[in-house]
C-alpha cells in the first residue's frame, strides 16, 4: 500500500509509537483504533502492519520500552552509601524520571489490564525487578534499624503508589519548582517508613 506524499520509512515507525502513545494516554487504549494512529501519522492504516503486528503488540512495545528506559536509567544511578540515602536517591529519581513521561507512565500503570497473558507476565516482570529495588532498600534500612516497616511488599508498593502518583497533577507552569516537588515527597517518604 502508498505511504502518503511526504513519508519517509525510516521516520515511520518512531511516528506510529509516539502517536498511539500520546492516543492511548488521552482516550485509552481500547477506544483508540488503527486507523486513528494512521491518520495521526499520515499514513494509511495498512501501512501500519509493516511496522507493528497488531495494536496489541504496539501496547507491548510502549510499556516494555518504557520499563526498560526505567531500569537502564535506575542502573546508571551511583550507588548509596546507606540505606537513608538510598531511599532519598531512589525517590528523587523516580519522580525525575517519570515527570518526564507522563504519557508513557499512564499507560504502564493504566493499560496493564489491556495486555495479553503472555505480554502481561513479561512486563510485571520487568515492574517486580524494579520495585524489588526499593524493596531491598528498605529491608537494608530495616537491618541498620533505620526504617520501621511492618510489610516490606505493601511499604514497597504503598511508596511507589505515592511518587508515581506526581504525574497526575505535577505541571512545570505550577507554583513549585521540581526540586521543591521531589523535596516534599521525600519528607512523606521518610515519614511513611517512620524513620527512627
Amino acid at each position: 500500500m502508498a505511504r502518503t506524499q511526504g513519508s519517509h520509512s525510516a521516520s515511520t515507525g518512531p511516528k506510529i509509537r509516539a502517536s498511539a502513545q500520546r492516543l492511548f494516554a488521552q482516550h485509552g487504549y481500547a477506544a483508540v483504533s488503527m486507523r486513528q494512529i494512521a491518520a495521526v501519522v499520515g499514513v494509511q492504516a495498512g501501512a501500519l502492519y509493516n511496522y507493528i503486528p497488531d495494536k496489541q503488540a504496539l501496547l507491548f512495545e510502549l510499556m516494555k520500552q518504557h520499563m526498560d528506559d526505567l531500569l537502564a536509567a535506575r542502573r546508571a544511578q551511583k550507588p548509596a552509601q546507606s540505606a537513608l540515602a538510598a531511599l532519598e536517591a531512589f525517590t528523587r529519581f523516580h519522580i525525575g524520571f517519570h515527570l518526564d513521561r507522563p504519557d508513557a507512565v499512564f499507560i504502564a500503570y493504566m493499560e496493564l489490564r489491556n495486555l495479553s497473558d503472555d505480554n502481561f507476565v513479561e512486563i510485571e516482570t520487568l515492574r517486580t525487578r524494579y520495585e524489588g529495588e526499593l524493596t531491598q532498600i528498605l529491608h537494608d534500612g530495616l537491618a541498620e534499624r533505620v526504617f520501621d516497616v511492618t510489610d516490606l511488599k505493601v511499604a514497597t508498593r504503598a511508596v511507589i503508589a505515592m511518587l508515581t502518583g506526581v504525574t497526575t497533577w505535577y505541571r512545570d507552569s505550577g507554583a513549585l519548582s521540581r526540586s521543591e516537588v521531589e523535596d516534599i515527597y521525600w519528607q512523606m517518604v521518610r515519614n511513611a517508613v517512620r524513620l527512627t
